[in-house]
């Protein structure tokens, strides 16, 4: 087994990507759709073989969105429509697949799981592999600290993330408070994109040191816009989660509680790919 790494999981991304890939008619004993929680599952359980892991937290958004970025920009992913309504009633029965599996989850009012798996990243101070396909997070990469995307089988240290974005990990959040995030909402600066942005931050090390009065057009009064925008786009490091790396150790499923939940999804088949505390 590889030396010991804590796997931060970003949900919300693998639940969607289930939802979306698996059959709506996959339904549980009761006749309610399960498509996602099947999916998520089998992401889980190829994820905990193929990276072998050792320690394992799986974090989750409270709302999917809304967060407190909304309390001062409104606007911030305003445009993302509302889940889908069989998804819905799904997203509780993910976190207690992950449970049932002898996963350590995670959830909090107002954070987004970014937060918390950068809230845990920071407070654990421990090798960890990001998995998420979400390049908000890329910010997190240090020489300790791994994204993983999994379902594209891409991993980034810092010499990755600069390959693939144009800057330091540390400099990402001022990538997008300068070119803006579509996906989010976040507004960043009118007349600059993402080449621009790079290019500027070759120079400047963050927002807060550019010249603007240097630049041309509409950018040259784009400060206020770049600062709210970065503040939109960093990950906090306060979320109220906490917890030791003996907590996240993965120890396996507990049996009683696993054959449990199986039962109610209708998929006992699936016991045999789970492992099992010892």
């Amino acid at each position: 087994m590889d030396a010991m790494r804590v796997h931060l999981v970003d949900a919300s991304p693998y639940i969607f990507r289930a939802f979306h890939t698996l059959p709506g008619s996959i339904q549980d004993p009761e006749g309610r759709p399960t498509n996602a929680v099947h999916g998520f599952l089998d992401f889980l359980l190829r994820l905990i073989r193929e990276e072998e892991v050792t320690h394992l937290a799986v974090c989750f958004d409270f709302v999917l969105v809304l967060s407190f970025r909304n309390d001062f920009y409104p606007l911030y992913k305003a445009h993302r429509e509302a889940p889908p309504a069989p998804l819905l009633p799904q997203l509780d029965r993910c976190r207690e697949a992950a449970e049932a599996i002898g996963a350590r989850t995670f959830i909090a009012k107002g954070y987004e799981a970014d937060d918390l798996i950068a809230t845990l990243a920071r407070r654990l101070d421990a090798p960890a592999v990001i998995v998420s396909g979400d390049k908000d997070l890329a910010q997190l990469v240090t020489s300790d600290v791994a994204l993983l995307d999994f379902a594209r089988d891409e991993r980034y240290g810092p010499g990755e993330v600069k390959a693939k974005f144009g800057v330091r990990p540390d400099q990402i959040a001022d990538l997008l408070a300068l070119a803006g995030d579509a996906v989010d909402n976040i507004p960043g600066v009118e007349g600059i994109g993402k080449k621009t942005a790079a290019k500027l931050l070759s120079t400047f090390a963050h927002v807060e040191d550019v010249d603007w009065g240097g630049l041309r057009g509409p950018a040259a009064q784009g400060r206020e816009s770049a600062l709210l925008s970065k503040r939109l786009a960093l990950v906090a490091y306060d979320a109220p989660v906490s917890a030791g790396l003996d907590d996240l150790r993965y120890r396996g499923a507990d049996a009683a509680a696993l054959d449990a939940f199986l039962g109610r999804l209708g998929s006992e088949r699936l016991r045999a790919r789970i492992p099992l505390r010892s």
